[in-house]
């Protein structure tokens, strides 16, 4: 007689909601017109050109594990979640504290996340939306109840001091968010994510990886700090973020006239700006903190979205767009139901 199979109860994929967020900055603040004494540069060149006026800096012996870990705990206070609850902790950074272990697993360490697992992705400043997106799918798949996702960076670590045309852009800094799944809640609609190799060589730190292991005399040529092709940086950033938007926005089957806000990729003003122009958005629905903070890399959307959170720049029920570029060339947008 031939055996029945059992049939197996598949769970319902589960919405998912970001419950909390969090961020932290350095203290020290490096402005324009200290980078004036360092640099050949000014501060109307620095304004006119990324709409920078200011950047943070970690203190010595301040590590992006111990960036991330603020913003982490500020994310779980406001969450009112307990380290023991967490799951699984994702750090998306290019500047980890160790080549291994894991960022996240100092960060672990830090906050006392003892149950998590923990892992680090690489996908420079879309590295936040890449880990929501990986967040979500364990949520929704009943893998996992509650996910700390972190955009961190120290950027001061890698950058050239020397460089004019890179040192005015970046700072340090790290923002935290809590996922779960929530009842009665849409949360995350959607989310896109992209990438070309062909344009790698874009924003990169040539040395200190498998094919160029650092040497005295690659260290003395700079190539273990960032190097950036301005100008074709700018036309990628504009093309996928605009592309990446639309993309998301289509999936969650909403127009622009429909969001409270779009929370961009906080690299230059004139990149947002050509962004909003492209969506047919005001600027005053356009989350711009990077005159504080400079471009932090991973952290700069999940800074911004806990800042627009906690100003009230939307509220329960409405809909926000985030979208972001980074080297790679990488890409990503959600849209959310907060």
């Amino acid at each position: 007689m031939k055996k029945i199979p059992k049939l197996r109860w598949v769970k319902k994929p589960r919405s998912v909601s970001i419950v909390g967020t969090g961020s932290y900055v350095p203290r020290r603040v490096l402005t324009n017109a200290e980078l004036e004494r360092m640099v050949d540069t000014s501060d109307e060149w620095i304004v006119t050109r990324t709409g920078i006026r200011e950047r943070r800096i970690a203190a010595e012996g301040e590590a992006t594990s111990h960036l991330a870990a603020e913003a982490a705990r500020r994310a779980m206070e406001q969450a009112q979640v307990s380290a023991e609850e967490i799951d699984l902790i994702i750090v998306a950074t290019v500047t980890p504290d160790t080549a291994f272990p894991a960022t996240a697993c100092w960060v672990q360490k830090h906050i006392g996340a003892i149950k998590a697992a923990c892992f680090d992705i690489s996908a420079a400043c879309s590295g936040f939306l890449y880990g929501i997106e990986i967040a979500q799918q364990f949520i929704a798949n009943h893998t996992y109840e509650t996910v700390l996702v972190i955009g961190a960076d120290k950027l001061s670590s890698i950058v050239n001091w020397q460089d004019r045309n890179t040192c005015v852009l970046f700072g340090d800094g790290a923002g935290a968010a809590i996922l779960r799944y929530r009842a009665g809640s849409h949360g995350i609609l959607s989310t896109h994510m992209g990438s070309d190799g062909r344009f790698a060589n874009l924003l990169i730190t040539p040395a200190g990886g498998s094919a160029i292991p650092l040497t005295r005399d690659n260290i003395d040529q700079k190539l273990h700090c960032l190097h950036m092709q301005g100008r074709e940086t700018f036309k990628q950033a504009v093309v996928s973020m605009t592309t990446a938007a639309q993309i998301a926005l289509e999936k969650a089957g909403l127009d622009t006239e429909d969001l409270a806000c779009i929370i961009p990729h906080q690299a230059n003003l004139r990149i947002i700006e050509a962004l909003a122009e492209r969506l047919g958005l005001p600027m005053d629905k356009v989350v711009v903190n990077l005159d504080r903070y400079g471009n932090t890399s991973a952290a700069a959307v999940a800074i911004a979205l806990d800042e627009a959170h906690r100003y009230g720049r939307f509220k329960t029920g409405d809909y926000i767009l985030l979208v972001v570029f980074g080297g790679g060339l990488t890409w990503a947008s959600s849209v959310i139901q907060w």
